[in-house]
C-alpha cells in the first residue's frame, strides 16, 4: 500500500468534470484506489464517490493505492491531481 497527502489545487472545487478525469485515469490501473478526507473513504474509481466527498478548493486528502500497480497509479493520480485535472489553476496555486 502506498499513499500521498494532497491538497486540491482546483478553484472550483472537485466538480464532475475533474472528478470524472480522476476516475478515468484510476480505471486504468488493477490497484484498488482510495480517496480519503478526514473519517470518509470513498472507491477512488467512482465517480459518484469522488463527488460524494466534497472536495472543495485547498482540501486536504489523500490518495491510497493499494495492488500490483500501486506506485505507477499513486505516481499517475498525484500529477494529475497536482496539475488541476485538466482544469485551470489560479496563478498562485501554480506557484507563481
Amino acid at each position: 500500500m502506498v499513499s500521498a497527502e494532497m491538497i486540491l489545487p482546483n478553484p472550483n472545487g472537485l466538480h464532475l468534470r475533474p472528478a470524472g478525469r480522476f476516475c478515468t485515469e484510476a480505471l486504468k490501473y488493477t490497484s484498488s484506489i482510495t480517496i480519503q478526507c478526514g473519517e470518509n473513504r470513498v472507491n477512488g474509481k467512482s465517480v459518484l464517490g469522488v463527488l460524494a466527498i466534497g472536495l472543495r478548493y485547498k482540501s486536504h486528502f489523500q490518495i491510497i493505492c493499494e495492488g500490483e500497480d500501486e506506485e505507477e497509479a499513486l505516481a499517475a493520480l498525484k500529477e494529475l491531481v497536482e496539475q488541476g485535472l485538466g482544469e485551470p489553476l489560479l496563478d498562485s496555486v501554480k506557484g507563481r
